[in-house]
């Protein structure tokens, strides 16, 4: 067998192995709870510890699932701030991989979140881009508590995952197969958290006669100034326990 045979035989397996175990890892759930199980498959598949799935909405990951409570931690640190890894895989539609989140380029792009990051206990970030090569929908986003790289194997694999990962959000029912209201958006369920942020903008832009980016700026820009993340402010805009004032 010559040797680009067997290299396409061989993604070929990796693509088959990976394919089996998500199969298996949704096997009898419901649909709100893929997300977190694909996230468990990927931890088991590729050698990170952590992993969630975020859609991207208005330019803010809108997180629909995740391994643990570290990794949930971290996307949100990435949606209160508007910066990091997946962002950029969103806005790219490329793999984003942050080795080393201590140290070197990894830091001096996005410093920040790197220092939060690091804090939380992540020490890398590999962000995959979900969707085609025209569209990004959302992200993979893959974390390691230690830095390092992923071989061009382990790449691959991300990549096949990510690919998964895509099919299987696509094959969730919409509202009109699964007999909700017509107008009900797609995965409107697994957000459900998230509209608070949406909901909170809204009123924002109200109280100070705003747009929405500059809403959803003003948001992250508390929860960053109080070390908060911006679901949890949004959470106290809509309760009223919060209100934004004109400077």
């Amino acid at each position: 067998m010559r040797p680009k045979d067997e290299h396409r035989e061989e993604r070929g397996w990796e693509r088959a192995g990976a394919a089996d175990a998500i199969a298996e890892g949704v096997r009898g759930v419901g649909p709100d709870e893929i997300p977190a199980r694909l996230c468990d498959v990927a931890v088991q598949l590729l050698p990170v510890t952590g992993a969630s799935v975020s859609l991207h909405s208005d330019g803010m990951p809108v997180q629909i699932g995740a391994s643990s409570a570290q990794a949930a931690y971290v996307t949100e640190i990435q949606a209160t701030l508007g910066d990091g890894p997946c962002q950029s895989a969103a806005e790219s539609g490329a793999p984003v991989l942050a080795r080393d989140l201590t140290a070197g380029r990894d830091v001096l792009r996005w410093p920040v979140f790197a220092q939060q990051a690091t804090e939380a206990g992540v020490r890398a970030v590999y962000s995959m881009p979900l969707g085609n090569d025209t569209v990004c929908v959302g992200t993979l986003d893959l974390y390691c508590d230690s830095p390092g790289d992923l071989t061009d194997r382990e790449l691959r694999t991300a990549r096949v995952v990510a690919g998964m990962v895509t099919l299987a959000l696509m094959a969730l029912p919409r509202a009109e197969e699964s007999g909700g209201p017509e107008d009900e958006r797609w995965l409107s369920g697994l957000t459900t958290d998230h509209d608070h942020i949406y909901q909170a903008a809204g009123m924002i832009m109200a109280q100070l006669g705003i747009g929405t980016d500059e809403a959803l700026a003003r948001l992250r820009g508390h929860a960053f100034a109080h070390g908060r993340t911006a679901l949890d402010v949004a959470g106290d805009v809509v309760a009223h326990r919060l209100r934004f004032d004109r400077d």
